[in-house]
């Protein structure tokens, strides 16, 4: 079975920064490319970064350009979010998924695997 573990969550004030961290075993998936996806009370879950194994090419949607960053541990079977200025508006539950994909182009967050962790909450205040 899949397993999925995001950690690294927690409350910040705005313009603060946070790590969270996920890591995705129990399957033959290495090369497959990953990708966070928030969710936030009474909206959906939204794919907001993307990450390429074997190009490391990267997305990151509009909301997020330019404040969060995407990085990849494979020794580690690691995936990273590294969040700065952070603002209220991020905060959500965030999870991670392996993306049946080996690169980010198009609708890759249609593609997450059909298995998500508990995610790990980030609570931005004002």
């Amino acid at each position: 079975d899949v397993q999925v573990v995001e950690s690294g969550g927690g409350s910040v004030q705005a313009g603060g920064s946070l790590r969270i961290s996920c890591t995705v075993s129990g399957g033959t998936f290495s090369d497959l490319a990953r990708g966070w996806f928030r969710q936030s009370p009474g909206k959906e879950r939204e794919g907001i970064s993307c990450i390429a194994f074997h190009s490391g090419n990267t997305y990151y949607h509009e909301s997020v350009k330019g404040r969060f960053t995407i990085s990849r541990d494979d020794a580690k079977n690691t995936l990273y979010l590294e969040m700065n200025n952070l603002k209220p508006e991020d905060t959500a539950m965030y999870y991670c998924s392996a993306i049946r994909r080996l690169d980010c182009s198009g609708s890759w967050w249609e593609h997450h695997l059909n298995a998500w962790g508990p995610g790990t909450p980030v609570n931005v205040s004002s």
